[in-house]
This record gives structure tokens, C-alpha cells and sequence, in this order.
């Protein structure tokens, strides 16, 4: 009876259909990229099936949906801190920040389902733990559409740029004011990968390339782990996707007409992933996929490189950690840190460059001449690459910052970004270094939500300011030293104060009645013989202030004791480290 036996057993073995573990890109027409529902379901599967990954909702975004996570580990270990205890390199890929580029939703789907199927690709993963964020604007995923990526060549449908509230997510990642970014700050806090990739697809010129690629600009990240990028990481990118036939190019942005004027290395600042990144010391890489190549190359050369950067990881573990631990040893005995950069136009290196030749003909529109590249007249040439910043504006490291309990908002921000805080036990007065906003520029328009400011200037004092029990103090001696400085620090291109968040000491709360202050100025000039001086001279050179009484009588009353003291004071004062301060 066992011959019988074993034949049905084999019969409804064999009758029985393999899994399906296409994705829907895999499924369509080349053309088409997953829903929202369909990549979650996918990786849910993939959960399922697999006890090597772990999905866990992660925070809330603003469409309501959760944020997910999906964490691929061979031993199934997804928890970050025991991960690190065992020695492994954590890559950490996000996708769909700008749903309407969605090659890389697509790309990591297969990507992880390989790296789990594959016997050749599980054994990257022996010293490596994946973290991959399906979706990362799940709001705009959910808009989707066929019309507003109107210069991109497919897919047939996606998702929307903005998220609920009409961010750009990718400019969010200092301010958070969105969920998401909430909800990813404490999410990379837990995880701090070795390196950082975020999936995005191109706008701009023509040319040959289907993958370009921003790497975190090389003089903002720490000098150790900006060698180890510029000598080994780049260098081994590059020829990879060169043998894979996806050749690449840096980012193409130029000032010229067209890129044979130049590429410029993109400076990108906190307010971005990888500008982000780079204040924890994590090395950033946004793949930006050429709009005009067909939507299928677009997603096979992006899972090519987060194929290849996994495998470098891999191999180069040891010295990956070796240059990363040598940049968090320095950072935390660093004194000072640039707040400013400029690009110095005399530094340039050479790429040869494949591109089309640049031409006009007659708009149909205006009539006028338009610019048009013609891909019947390819080139390979080399090009200027300039990608060599200078800092314009550097700032002395505190000891520790004093924050008012009163900014609640920014208290949040730190809290979210894993800054360790103290709270004073008792009322205080103290002596600190205050510092007064006396100019700034502000943009004419609105950027995502804000009137940004720049080019701020200050006008340091020392003095004596009371501060309340339960007032936060905020040390410099922890790993997140750079992310505090480049919020705290007023001058900083992306600082709280940049993106309105202290706007309110910029406005006067009292003033004085001209015809009665008039008489205690004459009485101030009196009493201070000095301060007379100084307002004769005033009149002498600045003939328009000399022939304003009203701008004569505030320019007395700012520099008098009736003048309130927290008009265009900071509120964040800077210690240094003299002080006997009662925490907890």
C-alpha cells in the first residue's frame, strides 16, 4: 500500500502551482508601476513567506496610512541595536518620496524578493542588514494620476510630488512639519545606516545616460568618510554599473545652456535626504533616473545600482566601519562647523561626459528660438565637474545651548531627531552669550510654507538672562553634535531660525508715543554723552537717516533702558560650559 500512497502524494504535489512572486511591474507591459496596495500587499507576502523579513508600521504619515518599514536580515534579527551589536552594515533604501518617480518602488520589490530567493545575493546579507521603506509618500502614492509628470517618457499612471499637505517631502527633512518626516527621523535615529540611497527620477537635459547619481557633496561630509567615498565607494559605483552596461554620470546640473558648459556638483543642504543623512555622519546617495528613457530601463538600472551598492557594502565592510567610526571619533572632538558653503569656480575636475548635441530651431509656439538636443548627434567629451565647496560662514562649537520651554516646536524637532536634553531643577540667572538678529534677508515668496531667511548677520552679548526651572539645556558632547549646531545656529542655510521658526522675536511687542518719548530721548542723550556721539556721527554719514525724525527718535529708543529686550534676540543662548547648572 505504500507505492499508491506515495504516488497520490506526488501527484498532488506536482498538481500544486508554484507561488507567483512577480510584481506588477514584472506582470505589465513595461509600462506600469504598482499601487499603493500593491506594493504593501507584496511585501506583506513576502513577510509572510519569509522569516528573514520583518514589516512593521513605523509612524503615521499625512494621508492617515501608516509608514512602513521592511527589514531583510538573514537571521530574521530586526532589531537595530542588536543588529549592530553583531557587526553588520545597515543600507537603508527609500522609496517614493516623489511618487510620480516610482522606479524605485519597482526596483526594490524585485530586489528583495531576489536577495531572498537568490543563493548568490543571500550572501550579501551575511555582514549586511537591508532597511527598505516601500513608500515613503504614501500621501501623494494615493494620487495618482497620468498627467502631471508632463515631461517624463511613462509610466502610464502615478503618483502625485506633493504629499496631503502639498509638501515637497524632500525639502521637509529639517522643519518636519509633515508626519512623514516624523515619523522617518525616528526611524533613521534607530537604525543610523552606514549608507543612505533615496529613489528619484531626473527633470533637465538631454542625454545619453539612464541613471545619474548625487553622492553626498564631498566637503560636507566629515574628511574621513568623504576619502573613503571619493577613493573606494564612487570609484567601485561606477565601474560596476559601467560592466552592467548602465553607465553613469553625476547628477547633470549646469549653469550654461547646455552640459558641455559644466556639470555642478549639487549642494545639497539639511533640508534634503542626503544633506540630512550627512549630519549623522551617513553617507547619501539619491539615483536619479533620466526622465526621457522608457520607464522600464529607468527601474532595471536602478535596481542594477542598489544592487551594486549592496555588494559593496559587503565586500568593504570592514573598512566602511573603520572610516565611519574614525569620523564619529573626530566629530565629537571638533570645534568648530561651517554653516555656509559657496562653490569656488577656479576648483574643477574632468568627466567624460556621453551627451547630444545642443541645437535651435524656430518655436512653434512663440516663433522665437528654442533649444532642442539632437539625438542623431550623440558625443562623448569631457566636461568640467565642479564640485568643490568652501565654507563662506564657520561657527565657534558651544559647550551647550539653553532653550526657553516656551519653543515647544523646536523641542520637538531635537526629541524626534534623538538629541539627548537636560532640564534645569531650579530657576537661574544666569551669564551666557546672546546673540541679536540685526539683519537678514528673506525670500519674496513662499517655499514650501516659509519666507526662508539668509544671510542673516548677529551681534553677540554677553549678559545676564533668568531662566525658568524646567528650561532646556541641550550638550554638545553627544553624536549629534553637527545636526544640533546646523539647526541652533541662526546662520546655518537650513537652522530653525531660517525656516521661521523663532519669527516672532523679529516683531516689536511695544513701542512709544512720538510726542512723549520725545522728551525722555532728550533726557537719555543727556544722561549718556556717549550715545550723542554716536547719533551726530549717524546723521553725518547716512544723510537720509539725518533728515527722518521718526527713524532718529527709534534709533535712540532701541539703545535706551525702555527698548524691550527680547526684540530680535534669539532665543537660544550659548554657553560655555562655566556655568553651574542644576539638570536633569
Amino acid at each position: 500500500m505504500l507505492f499508491p500512497l506515495l504516488l497520490v502524494t506526488a501527484l498532488l504535489t506536482s498538481s500544486t502551482p508554484a507561488a507567483d512572486w512577480r510584481t506588477p511591474f514584472e506582470r505589465g507591459n513595461g509600462n506600469t508601476t504598482a499601487t499603493y496596495a500593491e506594493c504593501i500587499d507584496y511585501y506583506k507576502r513576502l513577510d509572510a513567506a519569509y522569516s528573514e523579513v520583518t514589516m512593521r508600521e513605523v509612524g503615521l504619515t499625512d494621508s492617515g496610512e501608516p509608514l512602513h518599514e521592511v527589514v531583510v536580515s538573514l537571521d530574521g534579527d530586526a532589531d537595530p541595536a542588536s543588529v549592530r551589536r553583531k557587526n553588520r552594515r545597515i543600507v537603508f533604501i527609500q522609496n517614493g518620496i516623489h511618487p510620480g518617480e516610482p522606479e524605485g518602488i519597482d526596483a526594490s520589490m524585485m530586489l528583495v524578493r531576489d536577495y531572498l530567493q537568490q543563493q548568490k545575493l543571500r550572501e550579501q546579507l551575511q555582514n549586511v542588514t537591508l532597511v527598505v521603506v516601500p513608500v515613503y509618500n504614501v500621501d501623494g502614492m494615493l494620487n495618482r494620476n497620468s498627467t502631471t509628470r508632463v515631461n517624463q517618457n511613462g509610466p502610464e499612471q502615478y503618483g502625485f510630488r506633493g504629499n496631503g499637505r502639498h509638501y515637497d517631502l524632500n525639502r521637509d527633512y529639517i522643519k518636519q512639519e509633515s508626519r512623514n518626516a516624523r515619523s522617518f527621523a525616528e526611524l533613521f535615529q534607530r537604525w543610523r545606516p552606514e549608507v543612505f540611497v533615496e529613489t528619484h527620477t531626473s527633470n533637465g537635459a538631454d542625454y545619453q545616460y539612464t541613471m545619474t547619481l548625487i553622492a553626498t557633496q564631498k566637503d560636507k561630509l566629515h574628511p574621513a568618510l568623504s576619502q573613503y567615498l571619493q577613493q573606494r565607494l564612487l570609484p567601485a559605483l561606477y565601474q560596476g554599473m559601467e560592466k552592467r552596461q548602465w553607465p553613469m554620470t553625476p547628477y547633470v546640473d549646469f549653469e550654461g545652456q547646455t552640459p558641455e558648459s559644466g556639470l555642478i556638483g549639487f549642494l545639497e543642504s539639511p533640508r534634503y535626504s542626503t544633506g540630512y543623512a550627512a549630519l549623522f555622519n551617513t553617507i547619501g546617495f539619491m539615483p536619479e533616473t533620466h526622465m526621457l528613457k522608457a520607464f522600464k530601463p529607468r527601474v532595471e538600472s536602478t535596481y542594477a545600482l542598489l544592487d551594486e551598492v549592496i555588494r559593496f557594502v559587503h565586500r568593504d565592510a570592514a573598512a566602511l566601519a573603520a572610516a565611519r567610526a574614525e569620523a564619529d571619533r573626530q566629530l565629537l572632538a571638533q570645534t568648530t562647523f561651517p554653516l555656509t558653503w559657496q562653490l569656488d569656480k577656479l576648483a574643477a575636475d574632468e568627466v567624460q561626459f556621453r551627451g547630444y548635441e545642443g541645437r535651435t530651431r524656430p518655436s512653434e509656439v512663440s516663433g522665437l528660438p528654442r533649444l532642442y538636443y539632437d539625438r542623431k548627434a550623440p558625443f562623448t567629451r569631457p566636461v568640467k565637474y565642479y564640485n568643490t565647496y568652501r565654507p563662506v560662514v564657520s561657527v565657534a562649537k558651544p559647550a551647550a545651548y539653553l532653550i526657553p520651554q516656551a519653543w515647544e516646536t523646536v523641542i520637538e524637532r531635537l526629541r524626534h531627531n534623538g538629541v539627548r536634553l537636560q532640564r534645569l531643577t531650579a530657576d537661574a540667572t544666569l551669564a551666557v552669550e546672546a546673540q541679536y538678529i540685526e539683519d537678514f534677508q528673506t525670500s519674496p515668496r513662499p517655499f514650501e510654507g516659509h519666507y526662508v531667511h539668509s544671510q542673516v548677520k548677529l551681534r553677540p552679548e554677553r549678559q545676564q538672562q533668568h531662566f525658568r526651572r524646567g528650561d532646556y539645556v541641550v550638550p554638545l558632547d553627544q553624536p549629534n553634535v553637527r545636526y544640533i549646531v546646523e539647526t541652533l545656529e541662526p546662520q546655518a542655510t537650513d537652522s530653525f531660525f531660517a525656516w521661521g521658526f523663532f519669527d516672532s522675536v523679529l516683531q516689536s511687542k511695544e513701542h512709544f508715543s512720538d510726542y512723549v518719548f520725545e522728551d525722555l530721548a532728550a533726557e537719555v542723550l543727556r544722561r549718556n554723552p556717549p550715545l550723542r556721539q554716536q547719533l551726530e556721527d549717524k546723521k553725518r554719514t547716512d544723510s537720509a537717516f539725518a533728515n527722518d525724525a521718526a527713524a532718529q527718535l527709534d534709533w535712540v529708543y532701541r539703545r535706551s533702558e525702555y527698548a524691550e529686550p527680547g526684540y530680535r534676540r534669539y532665543p537660544v543662548v550659548r554657553l560655555t560650559g562655566g556655568e553651574k547648572l542644576a539638570v536633569e
